[in-house]
């Protein structure tokens, strides 16, 4: 018999990753504090995390937590349509439906399940779903369990999506892509996207995970910011693990949409319920994310200041005018090396290298928070010049190494 077996298998996938400088290798936080993380004994300044607004430890949503398990308990018990939808979830629910201006919201355990709960719940085999390139990895996967033809278009090109609507003319379509890109952190042309969607018959639906609470008015993210409505996009993604600083997403539009996901979503039948003690620490993040404009504009200042101050030591940055600015290494080796180098003088960033980036564009993911001070921002730039000074003189062994700061 000529089958492979399963451990030669895992450990040649294991070899190439590690002769491509591909292994990942995970870190163990012991204390959060702040911007500060303890990890492996060693006090690091975060600057690879997604709380963008600082809300995670913020005394409200974690008193709102801790009082709703006293009352509820720490599980959420059942699913939704059995026995595990409580008022806290309806209430998170309504909170954001209000502060989104969409009829109504329908609360998932993950941006991952949420993603996967549209697209299956919509599209099925004789269907297409068109998407950016440059989409999260839980929309590609969404388009492939759901069976329905995928295709993508190039980064941010509303043209290239008109090509392949047009050229897929059967079924229902779906035009997805996410607000603002996690890796890049440019901004969806969301305007032009709505048009096409609109000519060709397709529903717009946005993955704002990185664009909720962070870009728009109010922080209602990219979809708001281009002045869009539910009648262009029927469908967005709020998540609550980034910029508030919880756990879980939370899918926004239109009335008959959500009531069918409600009915019909695998992802949201088959699966315990949130835990309502975490719905109550969201809701209570969504009310200060919704009030304190303060975070919102210092957190434009940082990155004012981050794309100023690199830019003048001669760092590559992309073009994003969100807390997400990635510094492009080119290859993988000089990424780690960077990353380890910036460890040394105490700040975490992740070096990002294929395949969540495409190949010759690995890069450190410098992320901002309004956890942060104009001397943490100005003492990262420095040391990211240096360490890029170091790596070019030789200084620094550039070949493959663990990726212990890596993604």
């Amino acid at each position: 018999m000529s089958r492979p077996g399963w451990r030669e298998h895992v450990d040649a996938a294991r070899a190439q990753r590690e002769a491509t400088s591909r292994v990942r290798v995970r870190r163990t936080v012991a204390l959060r504090d702040g911007a500060r993380c303890l990890v492996e004994g060693r006090s690091l300044l975060n600057f690879c995390g997604n709380d963008y607004l600082g809300l995670s430890q913020h005394f409200a949503v974690v008193g709102a937590l801790q009082d709703a398990a006293s009352r509820e308990g720490a599980g959420g018990v059942g699913s939704h349509l059995v026995c595990g939808h409580h008022q806290l979830h309806e209430a998170l629910e309504r909170e954001i439906a209000d502060w989104l201006g969409t009829p109504r919201a329908l609360l998932f355990g993950s941006g991952y399940l949420a993603n996967l709960a549209v697209v299956q719940a919509l599209l099925g085999d004789e269907d297409v779903c068109v998407q950016d390139r440059l989409n999260h990895a839980s929309l590609i996967d969404a388009a492939r369990l759901a069976g329905c033809r995928l295709r993508r278009y190039p980064h941010a090109d509303a043209e290239g999506a008109i090509r392949q609507l047009r050229s897929m003319p059967e079924g229902v379509a779906m035009l997805a892509t996410d607000g603002v890109f996690s890796m890049d952190g440019d901004i969806a042309p969301l305007r032009e996207l709505a048009l096409v969607a609109r000519v060709q018959k397709a529903l717009l639906y946005v993955d704002d995970a990185h664009g909720i609470g962070v870009v728009g008015p109010d922080g209602r993210g990219s979809v708001a910011a281009n002045k869009l409505g539910v009648a262009d996009v029927p469908l967005q993604l709020a998540t609550l693990g980034k910029a508030l600083g919880g756990y879980g997403a939370v899918v926004a539009g239109d009335a008959d949409l959500i009531g069918h996901l409600t009915e019909t979503a695998r992802t949201y039948i088959y699966t315990t319920a949130l835990p309502p003690a975490q719905a109550a620490a969201s809701l209570a993040a969504v009310k200060l994310a919704r009030a304190d404009h303060w975070r919102r504009g210092k957190l434009d200042e940082l990155i004012g200041r981050f794309r100023e101050r690199a830019q003048r030591a001669g760092l590559e940055l992309l073009d994003s005018q969100t807390p997400i600015q990635p510094v492009l290494c080119g290859d993988e080796n000089t990424a780690l090396a960077l990353a380890a180098e910036l460890e040394q003088s105490g700040y975490w960033v992740a070096a990002i290298r294929p395949p969540t980036v495409p190949e010759g564009r690995a890069r450190l993911r410098v992320t901002l928070s309004a956890l942060h001070g104009v001397a943490d921002v100005d003492g990262l730039v420095e040391a990211l010049a240096k360490a890029r000074d170091r790596v070019r003189l030789g200084m620094l062994d550039t070949g493959p190494r663990q990726a212990a700061f890596a993604r």
